[in-house]
């Protein structure tokens, strides 16, 4: 099996997601991870836009070049839906996944990002989904500079936040909203189940892979009646 993993940004911390996404696949699976754009984020619908034409055009380059599936990894989903229209492959971003997986294991849902800018774009998403009833939380940790390598810090910032929206009864499941936060979910899932009940904390990044691994294993793609190519339309005077 053939995956590819598309970042939109920069390329600068290529080799740390790579190592995060390897983790994910078994030897089976050969995987492809690039980064396209040279954006520092991507955390409101403005940037999105524009990495959408990049990600649309690395995106048909995979499919071209025989890859089985492509994960853009971004928890708000960047071209997601554009891209399944023009390619028959299955195509995942960085929320859904994690938000279906969580509805398996807990009836509220919460989620935790970076930026106050997300919050709309979550909720957005989530109504999306019809699941607004259920997913009524969406939190941030409001730090808008973070070190990738410093986990403890991240782990401290994502706790407070987990911590509080646990106790008010806003999620009995939480997902990250951040590819970024790489190589946390353990870490966080553990520091709560020491302080109160046991609960599921979801990577986007790993959702996303063994969900993309699942569709490519099953022969599922997306439906061509929900994402139907582009039409070619003639306007005659």
């Amino acid at each position: 099996m053939r995956l590819t993993v598309v970042m939109p940004g920069s390329s600068d911390y290529l080799d740390l997601v790579r190592r995060e996404c390897e983790q994910w696949v078994g030897d089976d699976t050969k995987l492809e991870v690039t980064a396209v754009g040279d954006a520092a984020s991507v955390a409101s619908r403005y940037e999105m836009a524009m990495a959408a034409p990049a990600l649309l055009a690395e995106v048909t380059r995979a499919a071209d070049a025989g890859s089985d599936g492509v994960f853009i990894a971004c928890a708000g989903e960047p071209a997601v839906h554009a891209a399944r229209e023009v390619v028959d492959i299955p195509v995942m971003g960085g929320f859904e996944p994690a938000l279906l997986t969580a509805l398996s294991l807990g009836h509220r849902v919460g989620v935790i990002s970076v930026l106050p800018s997300v919050v709309p774009i979550f909720h957005e998403l989530i109504r999306h989904h019809g699941l607004s009833e259920r997913c009524r939380s969406v939190r941030v940790i409001n730090t808008p500079e973070l070190s990738l390598h410093d986990q403890d810090t991240l782990v401290d910032h994502l706790f407070a936040q987990a911590s509080a929206a646990v106790a008010a009864g806003e999620a009995d499941a939480l997902v990250l909203g951040c590819t970024g936060f790489l190589g946390v979910a353990a870490l966080l899932q553990d520091r709560l189940a020491a302080h109160g009940p046991y609960v599921p904390v979801i990577d986007p990044t790993g959702a996303a892979l063994l969900a993309l691994h699942s569709a490519v294993r099953l022969g599922l793609r997306s439906s061509r009646i929900t994402y139907a190519p582009p039409p070619v339309m003639t306007w005659h005077r």
